[in-house]
């Protein structure tokens, strides 16, 4: 079933980046077109959903029944939420409302890490700790910069 769902989002990708406008006249190279990087990571999801879907119908997974969850099973389900809800509040709240990039990134990473390792640290007896928190936002600033260098001088993207 997961499967499915990338596939459907590798669909939904590519057909956004084919309405993507394509610049023609400005008379930029093709290579540089926006939208064409995303197609291609489109049709990659597509491709590789493709490929779960294949390998889980040779093993049987399409006649198995449904088992009942373990608490390990919830957990991974917490945490893929948990990521979902992170990604979510980057895209809505942080991007594009005055913060540069390079900020929202740090901010991003920063908090991703901290709460993604809780669990394992909370299970491990640790505590959250003045190092853990520097190499957290060490790690962030480190990653929202070279985001930002990455798009803005290689790539050539305007990041808001």
């Amino acid at each position: 079933m997961d499967s499915v769902g990338w596939m459907a989002l590798g669909a939904t990708i590519l057909i956004a980046s084919t309405l993507m406008d394509r610049l023609e006249q400005q008379h930029i190279n093709p290579y540089t077109i926006p939208g064409l990087l995303p197609g291609l990571l489109g049709i990659a999801m597509i491709v590789l959903g493709g490929l779960l879907a294949l390998r889980s119908w040779r093993r049987g997974g399409v006649k198995r029944p449904p088992s009942n969850p373990t608490a390990q099973d919830r957990a991974q389900r917490r945490r893929l939420w948990m990521v979902i809800a992170l990604c979510m509040t980057f895209d809505v709240a942080l991007v594009g409302h005055g913060l540069p990039f390079w900020l929202a990134g740090w901010i991003f990473v920063t908090t991703s890490i901290l709460l993604l390792q809780h669990a394992t640290r909370k299970a491990a007896g640790q505590k959250l700790t003045a190092r853990v928190l520097l190499k957290a936002g060490a790690i962030g600033l480190g990653a929202g910069l070279a985001i930002t260098l990455v798009f803005q001088e290689i790539f050539l993207v305007h990041l808001p």
